[in-house]
């Protein structure tokens, strides 16, 4: 044999054996523990000293040890997949990733999934439900479900958990989270009144989802305890070009707001570029905030204010309350088949919301002329 092909043979073997994946049984024998212990430490259960623990899963990650998808499906009858789609828009061309709440939302369940060993398949918002079928799915995450989400009891009736990210309204699911979105509105317009507003208006839509329908309520109860005629254009969320035309129609009124709170994303700019049109200073003849995650609004003229729904802590939580249903005891989880039992039974979860006030909001202080100070002596 000659020494090229000597090294070459060495190389083809020290490939193979990188190649070769650690088993259960390797990980076993490295940390001295059952195969049983294993299972248990990497699973999160059974009831194991931390430092037990603690050991199996260095040793795992230094063997570089997987646990098998193909395997775990046949042990637990699992497929490791968790979907997740908003409904609301199912019969429209509506790619909801686009927008900034969405994105982090998706992100942040996608992380928090592979966390814990499952992997999360984005779906599309279609009633279609042969594009369901060929999907073998653990459980769901709904966003924003409509009232009598024919989706959502669907999905529940096959016996799938469906954790939404939003409160349920009538739908049957397994555990809900949302914001308290009254609180929010309402101290929005607290914070636009104190800024100097008398007039406050809304944009808004004409979806049935819980957040259209709490925050528009919550809206028009704050201005019958304030005695303020409301001031609103509601248009259909999905549609980008009818939110520009509700925010020229609610600045062309001839009783005008000076004041507007847009519940939706692209609500900021929208406004910003009508209160151009009609010749409107933000903030000086017009306060602004929207509803929004994204980052442009702190670099607009001037930068808009914006309501953040902390869309990573709900996506993380969503994905958490849903695996933690699909590993517990189905006796716990509410009958699929009794809507009323569950409506009386489902967990829900309430997260805080962060209002970022920035110039849109805030009105200038009146200008004041400072003398400069005169010389001791001098009248």
């Amino acid at each position: 044999m000659t020494a090229a092909a000597n090294h070459h043979g060495r190389r083809t073997t020290t490939r193979t054996r990188r190649l070769e994946r650690a088993g259960i049984r390797d990980v076993a024998a490295a940390a001295g523990v059952s195969i049983t212990t294993v299972s248990d430490a990497l699973n999160g259960k059974g009831r194991l000293p931390d430092e037990t623990r603690t050991k199996v899963r260095e040793v795992a990650e230094r063997l570089g040890y997987r646990p098998s998808a193909a395997a775990r499906t046949l042990r637990t009858g699992r497929s490791g997949l968790i979907g997740l789609t908003v409904t609301t828009y199912g019969q429209e061309p509506f790619t909801f990733t686009e927008f900034a709440y969405f994105a982090e939302m998706a992100r942040a369940a996608t992380s928090a999934a592979l966390n814990r060993g499952y992997a999360l398949v984005v779906l599309p918002a279609s009633s279609r439900h042969d594009v369901w079928s060929n999907v073998a799915l653990d459980g769901t995450v709904v966003i924003d479900p409509s009232d009598h989400d024919p989706m959502v009891a669907d999905l529940y009736r096959q016996g799938l958990p469906v954790v939404s990210d939003g409160k349920p309204g009538n739908c049957p699911v397994t555990a809900w989270v949302d914001n308290d979105h009254h609180a929010a509105v309402l101290g929005i317009l607290d914070h636009l009144a104190q800024a100097g507003a008398r007039r406050i208006g809304l944009l808004t839509g004409t979806s049935t989802d819980t957040y259209t329908r709490l925050s528009t309520e919550a809206y028009l109860g704050w201005c019958r305890s304030v005695g303020q005629e409301p001031l609103y254009e509601a248009y259909p969320a999905h549609d980008p070009c009818a939110g520009a035309v509700a925010a020229d129609r609610l600045l062309a009124r001839p009783d005008r707001p000076d004041a507007v709170y847009g519940l939706f994303d692209p609500n900021g700019t929208d406004l910003l570029a009508a209160a151009r049109r009609y010749h409107l200073r933000v903030p000086d003849d017009l306060l602004l905030v929207c509803c929004s995650e994204s980052d442009v609004y702190a670099a607009t003229e001037p930068p808009i204010t914006t309501l953040s729904l902390k869309p990573r802590r709900i996506g993380t939580t969503v994905v958490n309350l849903l695996i933690d249903a699909i590993e517990g005891h189905t006796s716990e989880n509410p009958s699929p088949t009794d809507e009323t039992a569950t409506d009386r039974r489902v967990s829900g979860q309430l997260m805080p919301t962060e209002l970022i006030v920035r110039r849109s909001s805030q009105r200038r202080p009146p200008r004041t002329t400072v003398s400069a100070p005169r010389p001791p002596g001098e009248e």
